[in-house]
């Protein structure tokens, strides 16, 4: 039994409490005026044939204020995405040194931007032109967030009885920031000898190894790779983290989360699992049909794999139990339906990739769509062969079917607005994102929830999104001094050396992948290879678009692999089911999977 907590440990708690609360609250407070404003843009442009003067800019605005407030609170949770391999494998012993690195990585990101982000403010003295603000504002948001980021960090270790620690790991932080880093480095290899971008990378590896957080570990990177020769000090790696953020693209991520939130606050997303069950679960192993059923629908409307995989745990999971499943299969089974999601449009991960490569959205979204149901096919087949003696739910009859089918048919209606709506070029894929969520709000209300649930399903939202923003924010500078670097440039003469043949290039670039799959965030695998590879897969002749279909398929697959398997990982973290049992029992949707980014190559290859 732990010892009481201090009088001290207390006081800390509640303060940690009462600052992540406020954030959390501001933060969804931030996301409703964004989208309030979104709409509004869209009705009267579409309406009254006019528009909001500055609607874009001070769009731009307020996602970077969402990432801001929600930089602090990537210290723990889902939403930090640390890897923590090193701590697993490490004896014991080394357990406590290990987790005050990893905090002095968080330190030293943290300190990049106080420091960089003052400096930047300082040097700004421009005004916009349309919204009157300063400039100097945005710098100076991220560099206040990275204090706060510090303070939690500090009243988090305290709580945790880790105060000695979290004093440690600050000094450490510290003494790297401020330490003459080109003398210590200089003993080991001379800069310049290796490439900025990929120093940066390694350090970033380092980090996420022994435990931090991804996005933390990404601008440590940055920041560290300055004694190498990269040309991005401080105030540039701010400056070009907030720039990454500046894309109108982007804010269709804080919809799309906010949809799929709200959808399952709603109903709608249970009347999608009732439809689901009337069709197919009179057959062999009928509940984990009507889950991979549920998941392709609920893709639809939401765009968010872990999403899925949350909703999935919380209603598939206790039903399959009833129904005689083993614990890790039927969790295994959850973790791999919801790969979809990232797929199936909307998608997410489609978007990045389109921010990262400025490949056409509409274009990704219908050839998802399509490697989406494969992709259904191919898991549908496995469940099949893998519990086919399970008995089947009753059948459904066509009456039954009926009803379903026009009980569900307000959620699939978001898939008319986002897809139909995208494709044929009537709104944008923000506008499509913020009416889906507009959408989803009012079938909240038509529910019946209070305000309160609805404020809930904003902050948790807003978390997510903030999460995602700030990895595409950190992701920037290493992208850039990749860029710098001209990677891409040499991945496609190494390609060259090969032959240049389609088939070639096909096979390393899915061999790359898969491996970045094992280790990285699909979100930062994303922005960080999809420039160096496109370009390589361009050149022997592959389709742009086919190829980014096989991208964002191949990375998916990395949700279910370890030792980061980021779906299986939350699918455990939410059953209580141990991950290691969790990566043996998804092997055989592994394979399934495997079989469908075969067949997406050899229709690339034959386009």
């Amino acid at each position: 039994m732990p010892p009481p907590a201090s009088d001290w440990q207390q006081k800390s708690g509640r303060l940690a409490e009462a600052v992540e609360a406020a954030l959390s609250t501001v933060a969804a407070a931030v996301l409703a005026v964004l989208l309030a404003l979104v709409l509004a843009s869209v009705v009267l442009r579409y309406l009254f044939s006019t528009g909001m003067v500055g609607a874009e800019e001070a769009a731009l605005w307020l996602f970077l204020l969402l990432v801001a407030l929600g930089l602090p609170l990537t210290l723990s949770g889902a939403l930090a995405m640390r890897l923590d391999i090193a701590r697993r494998a490490a004896p014991v012993a080394l357990g406590p040194a290990l987790h005050l690195v990893a905090d002095a990585v968080t330190v030293v990101a943290a300190l990049a931007f106080v420091s960089g982000g003052a400096a930047a403010a300082g040097m700004m003295g421009s005004t916009s032109v349309v919204l009157g603000l300063p400039d100097w504002l945005r710098p100076a948001a991220l560099s206040t967030s990275a204090g706060l980021l510090l303070v939690l960090l500090v009243l988090r270790r305290i709580v945790e009885g880790k105060g000695t620690s979290a004093l440690l790991s600050c000094l450490l932080g510290l003494a790297v920031h401020l330490l003459p880093a080109e003398i210590i480095l200089e003993s080991l290899w001379s800069p310049g000898h290796w490439p900025p971008g990929l120093i940066a990378l390694l350090i970033a590896g380092l980090g996420l190894l022994l435990g931090a957080p991804l996005a933390h570990c990404l601008l440590a990177g940055a920041a560290l790779a300055v004694p190498f020769g990269s040309s991005l000090p401080e105030p540039a790696i701010v400056a070009t983290a907030a720039s990454g953020l500046s894309r109108f693209l982007l804010l269709a991520i804080p919809f799309f989360l906010l949809t799929g939130v709200l959808l399952t606050l709603s109903g709608a997303a249970e009347r999608l699992v009732r439809l689901a069950a009337s069709l197919v679960g009179h057959r062999p192993a009928g509940l984990a049909q009507t889950t991979l059923l549920t998941s392709v629908l609920f893709s639809g409307a939401s765009g968010s794999s872990v999403a899925n995989a949350a909703f999935g745990a919380s209603t598939f999971f206790p039903q399959l139990l009833r129904h005689g499943y083993r614990r890790a299969d039927a969790g295994a089974l959850i973790a791999a339906t919801s790969v979809l999601d990232n797929v199936i449009p909307p998608s997410i991960a489609f978007l990045l990739l389109a921010a990262a490569t400025d490949l056409s959205v509409g274009a990704l979204l219908v050839g998802g769509a399509y490697a989406g149901l494969l992709m259904a096919l191919c898991l549908g087949f496995a469940i099949h062969l893998v519990h086919r003696a399970t008995p089947p739910m009753p059948t459904a009859g066509w009456r039954q079917r009926r009803q379903a089918l026009v009980a569900a048919l307000p959620a699939l209606g978001l898939v008319v607005v986002v897809v139909t709506g995208i494709r044929i070029g009537i709104v944008t894929t923000t506008e499509a994102a913020a009416l889906a969520a507009g959408y989803a709000l009012l079938l909240a209300f038509a529910g019946r929830r209070d305000l309160r649930t609805i404020a809930a399903a904003f902050r948790q939202a807003a978390g997510e999104a903030a999460a995602i923003g700030l990895l595409i924010g950190a992701a920037a500078p290493i992208a850039f001094l990749l860029a710098i670097d001209d990677v891409a440039g040499t991945v496609t003469g190494l390609v060259t050396g090969f032959g240049n043949q389609p088939l070639a290039v096909l096979l390393l670039c899915n061999l790359v992948l898969l491996g970045a799959g094992l280790v990285l965030d699909i979100g930062a695998a994303i922005l960080l290879l999809a420039p160096i590879l496109l370009p390589a897969a361009v050149a022997a002749g592959i389709d742009p678009v086919f190829f980014g279909v096989i991208l964002v398929v191949n990375l998916m697959i990395g949700g279910l692999t370890p030792p980061v398997g980021m779906l299986v990982l939350v699918v455990s973290g939410l059953t209580g089911v141990n991950a290691a049992h969790l990566f043996r029992a998804v092997l055989p949707y592994l394979a399934a999977l495997l079989v469908a980014l075969l067949v997406l190559c050899l229709v690339a290859l034959t386009a």
